[in-house]
């Protein structure tokens, strides 16, 4: 697991100089802190920082091919690499390493750019092909590892992290008003934008080649949206997802360093760590995080299977207290990021890197196997459908009345339900299920400037989203709430989330559910066998599982990773929300009215309503801006 970054100048007379690198590598010596590494070649730089799991001894990067004529930096863990390096030896190339790394170079000087399509594995890959005078920048399917990238008047520079681009000397720094729009809608910048006009982000699965001046990109991979669903038994697919799973876990505790995993207590991570204790010889070290507040709280669960497998088991409580961590998250995330979890998985991967090096997680399981409520929110739509709106509309004025001052009660799913049934559309229900600020509720909140300013991208984030829908198109409902969490808000949001989380506590996760294999296979499978009725989500991962999991684990629904946003903003962060988000400098960016920012402060306060996701959108924005915008206001 490393950080990379690199430079390109067009004016070929013009070097690439040590410093400018190190001026970005020195950046994410977090992400590396083992090792860093060089290589300059007349106006092409590439550089890299390690943390070092895998041929600790000969590992070190960059990595050329055996002439010196390919020269490669990698970030992630390709899991497949064994087998890949004997079939290239037998083809002919000489190994100086035992590295993933170097396999890949050699993989790349056999396929060109269609090198990403054998690889098994998360990854952000940077190849200088000196022969060809060919940059070719490759990033895993799911967007586990990222990379991000920007075109400047004198050449071209990619990185690991936004902040990296920011040393270059000719990179404007134009806020995109879009992303400030997609950010509070979706809680977080959706690739290929990101907060400024002059870079963008790879996509998941994409490949990027610089050649001749020219950029072109490209997606190597899709999951198989066109393909038949499975049709045997349960019983049969219940034996394959067994097999999928197992061997996903099984490859992904390769290392040559201390592994634990993640704990939650849900399903997900349950599975995870069952099929870890089945395949190590050692205690599986296992980390969980929890709140005082206990409805938040996930801690039981998870003793329970920790207990279970026998785990040697580590918890850790989060509280209002420990948010003076904010502005520092702010300055890892490098561009507005909301998603609240962020906090807690900071600190599960600070205390779990006290520990080991590598944890595996449950990331995925959700959106591959139907795990959220939103799945069962809209197939339950579906079933009302046939009310007139007016009812609808009467029912939603009467509980619009009823003060809920805590999220996720019954009247605030309720009011949640009956909104997006009078919705339109499928997308726009869709976002008003995964929104800080659903459809229409920033109308009120935004200055005429700033609207003024957004002209047409006021819609970008619905249209983002009807683009995800469209590549499920004619198959069932929850196949199609699968295939656009997988394409937006799992890649976007989740890998965002973790990624920065853990590489800021230099710790290396692994998601075996977001094994391509696993995912694959998982999206073949018809939507009841994910979502039974409106009670049975991750129906057959659950009975697949059933026996290596404790009773409550395998009869508890959905909780989510949730913390107490609204009792935290009435009271230990209840002044520093005001200091910042209210203040002479925020309000003077002239994106939103002041008073209905102050208005929807007061009914938080009051206790009239829990816009607790909402003001925590509002401050990780204001937070980023005096990290790396201080001055930046709506009429730039």
């Amino acid at each position: 697991m490393c950080g990379i970054c690199g430079i390109y100048k067009f004016a070929s007379g013009l070097p690439v100089e040590r410093a400018e690198l190190k001026a970005m590598n020195d950046l994410i010596v977090h992400r590396g802190p083992d090792d860093e590494g060089y290589f300059e070649r007349e106006n092409v730089g590439l550089a890299m920082r390690r943390l070092s799991i895998i041929d600790l001894s000969t590992g070190h990067q960059p990595i050329s091919n055996e002439d010196g004529t390919a020269w490669i930096v990698f970030n992630g863990e390709i899991y497949n690499y064994p087998e890949l390096r004997e079939r290239l030896i037998a083809k002919g190339h000489v190994f100086r390493t035992k590295s993933d790394t170097e396999t890949i170079l050699h993989l790349y000087e056999e396929m060109g750019p269609d090198f990403p399509k054998e690889l098994r594995g998360m990854f952000a890959v940077a190849i200088w092909d000196g022969k060809k005078r060919r940059l070719v920048l490759a990033r895993d399917r799911m967007g586990k590892k990222p990379l991000l990238y920007a075109r400047t008047p004198s050449g071209f520079a990619f990185a690991s992290e936004l902040r990296c681009l920011l040393t270059l000397p000719d990179l404007k720094r134009t806020i995109n008003p879009a992303a400030i729009d997609a950010f509070l809608t979706l809680q977080y910048v959706p690739s290929p934008m990101t907060i400024f006009r002059e870079v963008k982000k790879l996509e998941p699965a994409g490949v990027l080649v610089l050649e001749d001046g020219d950029i072109r990109t490209e997606r190597y991979w899709e999951l198989p949206l066109g393909a038949p669903k499975l049709d045997q038994p349960a019983e049969e697919l219940e034996e394959r997802l067994r097999a999928e799973l197992s061997e996903a876990v099984k490859v992904r505790l390769m290392s040559e360093v201390p592994l634990g995993a993640f704990l939650s207590g849900g399903i997900d991570s349950s599975v995870v760590t069952a099929l870890m204790a089945r395949h190590s010889t050692t205690p599986v070290k296992t980390f969980a995080i929890g709140f005082k507040e206990e409805k938040y709280s996930e801690l039981s669960y998870a003793r329970q299977v920790a207990k279970m497998y026998g785990t040697e088991h580590t918890e850790f409580v989060v509280e209002a207290r420990m948010a003076d961590v904010l502005e520092k998250l702010a300055w890892h995330y490098g561009e507005p990021y909301a998603d609240a979890s962020a906090l807690p998985s900071y600190f599960v991967s600070r205390e779990t890197r006290r520990s080991v090096t590598v944890a595996l997680n449950g990331d995925g399981g959700d959106e591959a196997f139907g795990g959220y409520l939103r799945y069962v929110g809209m197939k339950a739509e579906r079933m009302v459908a046939w009310a007139p709106k007016w009812s609808k509309e009467a029912a939603l004025s009467a509980i619009a009345r009823v003060p809920k001052p805590a999220p996720f009660n019954v009247f605030w799913r309720l009011e949640k339900f009956l909104k997006f049934s009078l919705m339109d559309s499928l997308e726009r229900r869709y976002l008003s299920t995964v929104s800080f600020f659903g459809p229409g509720e920033t109308d009120g909140l935004y200055s005429e400037g700033f609207r003024n300013l957004l002209g047409r991208d006021k819609d970008y984030a619905e249209r983002y989203i009807a683009k995800c829908f469209a590549l499920s198109e004619g198959n069932d409902l929850v196949t199609r709430m699968s295939c656009t969490d997988l394409h937006s808000y799992l890649p976007e949001c989740l890998m965002t989330k973790m990624d920065i989380a853990s590489m800021a506590n230099s710790l290396e996760t692994r998601s075996p559910f977001l094994d391509h294999k696993v995912l694959e296979f998982a999206y073949r499978l018809p939507g009841d066998m994910k979502l039974r009725g409106l009670r049975g989500t991750k129906w057959i991962l659950k009975e697949a599982f059933r026996d290596m999991l404790p009773p409550d684990i395998y009869r508890r629904g959905k909780m989510g990773f949730g913390i107490p946003l609204g009792p935290w903003f009435r009271g230990e962060l209840k002044g520093y929300w005001e200091n910042v988000c209210l203040s002479s400098e925020a309000l003077g960016r002239g994106y939103f009215r002041p008073e209905a920012l102050r208005r929807l402060w007061d009914e938080h306060q009051g206790g009239r309503r829990d816009h607790g996701y909402k003001l925590w959108a509002l401050l990780m924005l204001e937070l980023w801006h005096r990290q790396y915008a201080p001055g930046a206001k709506a009429a730039w």
